[in-house]
């Protein structure tokens, strides 16, 4: 990650004592996921630039326990865009390498860090969820002009279209910590994530490095619930504070922080259309074991699991009496391991849950014995991650070799998300889906595997449903009718059989 703040202010040099890092060195100092360096690629009167270069470490960063929005996909882990893309990393590498700088103070020219001076801040690669459009929301009243350029997905190819990172450059004239202050809060917001869990302190970090322009700022409820990671708590109690050092009566706060709870002032940046009382996914994990009550399954695979949140639901009924979890992500399967059966749990307690769970590192597209012999199988918001080549593969595993009782299968309805502002025409919901249904996409392909395997199918809706477009999420029930007249011939070598091996309880 690469951000250069540049000064034409005579001596440009003066950069050096505001930043407290000489021009003539480079320094690099340790982070808990990398090391960032600060060096001065051009130091003249006239003209000069320091570059923070944060190399992040993207096995130091998936060690640590408390990392925030990991996905939950195979590879996930491993190839992103943390090493590359400024985020909430390089914010926090920012607040560290320019602590004094981002106060306000120069000991040595007090005078130099209260006076405005002329400033270009650049970013070659930012995550922007909202796009260009966003950037300038949040940037242009802040007193900065503004340059957001798309970054192509790639240049040799322009009908790919472009990605989800921008260019960056912010050109004005402001106090040094002033911008910082600019860049330590909004670079979270842009990528809407954070790398850390968020916890109640967050609020002071917000309050104080947005103090002189977050009040008085016409995004102030989107950029705090973004920083917050949208905690809902957090946000009430942040524009509580907000409304305080703000001139404007109180109540202008209590309204804003209702629309954008009901998803007025922050639609543009939540990943599902707010729910008057649960989230989508809530909505999602509740209709799947309602169906498996109403089937009256008593053992359950999880296909592609993750970190075992409907695992945990499933734990806490006791009707489910014997729970398997997979997935092709060891580290998601350690995750949940870590949550159902957590060190600090009674002994006579972690005996029972793992009397009734087991967990396993395995493939949905290769066959596996582990996946047989429970009454209901499930895959919720899986299906869309596998290429479609794979497809056939996965079938067959599922329902030729495994052959549960009851499927259940949940997928995004593509039509639906033209509802979802900031989502580009045409862009997945997530950026792994290999592949979007739309509802008769979907339910040609549950009808073809349900003839093809013996099983009966019917579809439900989870979500609110839109008169035109359906719900959000589209759920297939598949149950085990009569064989299939001719059992279909799987020649793919990938559903050759090839156990995991199995890990945690």
């Amino acid at each position: 990650m690469l951000l250069t703040i540049t000064t034409t202010h005579r001596p440009a040099t003066d950069l050096g004592f505001l930043l407290h890092k000489h021009p003539d060195r480079m320094q690099s100092f340790e982070q808990s996921h990398g090391t960032a360096h600060v060096f001065y690629p051009e130091a003249a009167e006239d003209r000069c630039t320091a570059a923070l270069l944060l190399e992040v470490d993207p096995e130091r960063l998936l060690r640590r326990a408390r990392a925030a929005a990991t996905p939950d996909f195979a590879l996930g882990q491993y190839v992103n865009d943390r090493p590359y893309a400024a985020s909430s990393l390089l914010s926090v590498a920012l607040g560290d390498v320019f602590r004094t700088a981002l106060r306000g103070r120069c000991d040595s020219r007090p005078e130099l860090a209260e006076h405005p001076i002329p400033l270009r801040l650049e970013l070659p690669a930012v995550p922007c969820r909202g796009g260009a459009e966003y950037a300038h929301r949040l940037f242009e009243p802040l007193g900065w002009e503004v340059a957001a350029e798309p970054v192509p997905l790639d240049p040799t190819v322009p009908d790919w279209g472009d990605s989800a990172y921008l260019r960056l450059a912010l050109t004005g004239t402001l106090r040094l910590a002033e911008a910082l202050s600019h860049l330590y809060v909004l670079l979270p917001v842009l990528d809407g994530t954070k790398h850390y869990w968020v916890a109640a302190d967050e609020v002071d970090k917000l309050v104080r490095s947005g103090e002189g322009w977050l009040a008085a700022h016409p995004e102030r409820a989107a950029i705090t619930r973004r920083y917050l990671a949208r905690r809902g708590h957090l946000f009430r109690a942040a524009m509580a504070r907000l409304a305080e050092v703000d001139d404007a009566p109180a109540e202008r706060f209590d309204a804003e922080t209702d629309a954008d709870a009901d998803g007025g002032a922050d639609a543009a940046i939540t990943e599902e259309p707010p729910e008057p009382a649960l989230s989508l996914a809530e909505q999602r994990a509740g209709a799947v074991l309602a169906v498996l009550r109403a089937e009256g399954a008593a053992s359950v695979v999880d296909l592609g699991c993750g970190q075992g949140r409907l695992l945990a639901r499933l734990l806490a009924e006791p009707a489910f009496t014997r729970i398997t979890g997979v997935d092709v992500s060891a580290y998601a399967v350690e995750q949940a391991r870590r949550r159902l059966l957590p060190d600090r749990m009674p002994e006579r307690r972690a005996a029972q849950v793992a009397e009734r769970l087991a967990l396993h590192v395995g493939s949905l597209v290769y066959r596996d014995d582990r996946f047989a012999g429970h009454d209901a199988a499930v895959l919720m918001e899986v299906i869309e991650h596998i290429d479609p080549p794979r497809l056939p593969a996965a079938e067959y595993v599922v329902f030729g070799a495994a052959r549960p009782r009851v499927a259940v299968v949940t997928t995004p309805n593509a039509e639906y998300n033209v509802r979802y502002e900031g989502l580009a025409p045409g862009a997945a919901r997530h950026p792994d889906h290999r592949f979007e249904w739309t509802r008769a996409e979907f339910t040609d392909w549950a009808g073809g595997v349900a003839e093809r395997y013996g099983y009966r199918v019917r579809l439900l809706p989870v979500g609110a449903v839109d008169p035109e477009l359906g719900a959000p999420t589209q759920l297939a029930v598949f149950t085990l009718g009569a064989a299939p007249a001719a059992a279909p011939a799987h020649t793919d070598p990938a559903a050759a059989p090839a156990p995991g091996k199995e890990t945690g309880a």
